[in-house]
């Protein structure tokens, strides 16, 4: 799948030590996508990285570009153990 990052994700993607191959992963087969619920042209997608302790990998990803535009990403704590 091709994208495009923000330079905003670039460097979340560099301080919080995400490795892009599962930010690709993410992208490409997420377990679950939802709705941003103030900015419809934004979308949330987000799948367990196995490997990095079963944590939730949230990818916010911005539609209405061709490529995607990959708006931010994190693991969130929120959803440990409940995806």
């Amino acid at each position: 799948m091709q994208y495009m990052l923000t330079a905003h994700a670039a460097d979340a993607l560099e301080k919080r030590k995400i490795q892009r191959a599962w930010l690709e992963r993410v992208l490409a087969a997420p377990s679950l996508r939802v709705p941003d619920p103030i900015d419809p042209a934004l979308e949330h997608r987000l799948a367990i990285i196995p490997e990095h302790d079963n944590r939730v990998l949230r990818v916010i990803v911005n539609t209405q570009f061709n490529p995607a535009r990959v708006v931010t990403l994190y693991f969130d704590r929120t959803l440990r153990g409940k995806l």
